[in-house]
């Protein structure tokens, strides 16, 4: 199978997970025992669904891989030039796993550069972009866009989203020693109280 045939699949897989929404619990609850949901037909009449509430983020967090050592995958500035999570080494560091094409990942940029800044000199926090076009789809997507205090990354061959077999937006914790310490799957406020409070562990 050729390597570009392994990409596309694993964008299919990337483009699957994110931005899933499940149904909400009480949803799930109500139609297991027997109720009908708004929107449905009884008895001949059909009831009108409420207007639908805008999605909030919340991650699940994962410490299944705390203590495994960051990958030496290999990726790149904006302006091409190498890079390895080894570069942070001496200092925590946020890893966020993102596109363009993501909704949640988009949705919850502003709140990593908020933490970016907050955390300035203490955590490096990174974003690494899975976009397959890289630069020429990345660079126009961030002008205009108020996340100077964020720095990204290009990797277009999808070393780290395949490495951790991951669903957009994942972001990783990592301590000094590049040992991780969780990970997050899906959209987060990364400026609210649940994040600090995660971000402390370090």
């Amino acid at each position: 199978m050729s390597s570009r045939t392994v990409i596309a699949c694993l964008l299919g897989l990337m483009v699957a997970g994110c931005d899933k929404q499940s149904p909400a619990p009480e949803q799930a609850a109500n139609t297991a025992s027997g109720e009908v949901s708004s929107g449905e037909v009884t008895d001949g009449e059909v009831t009108a669904a409420p207007a639908p509430e805008a999605p909030k983020p919340a991650g699940a967090v994962d410490r299944a891989h705390k203590g495994k050592a960051a990958p030496t995958l290999g990726f790149t500035t904006l302006d091409g030039k190498p890079a390895t999570l080894a570069d942070f080494r001496g200092k925590p560091v946020l890893v966020n796993l993102w596109a363009t094409w993501c909704g949640p990942c988009v949705a919850e940029m502003p709140t990593l550069a908020a933490t970016a800044e907050r955390l300035k000199g203490k955590v490096a926090v990174i974003a690494v972009s899975q976009d397959l076009d890289g630069a020429a789809k990345v660079t126009p997507f961030l002008a205009g866009r108020k996340l100077d205090a964020l720095p990204v990354y290009l990797d277009p061959k999808l070393g780290l989203s395949t490495h951790y077999r991951a669903n957009l937006p994942t972001t990783i914790l990592y301590d000094a020693t590049g040992k991780e310490i969780w990970r997050v799957t899906g959209g987060f406020d990364w400026a609210g109280a649940e994040a600090q409070k995660l971000l402390a562990e370090v």
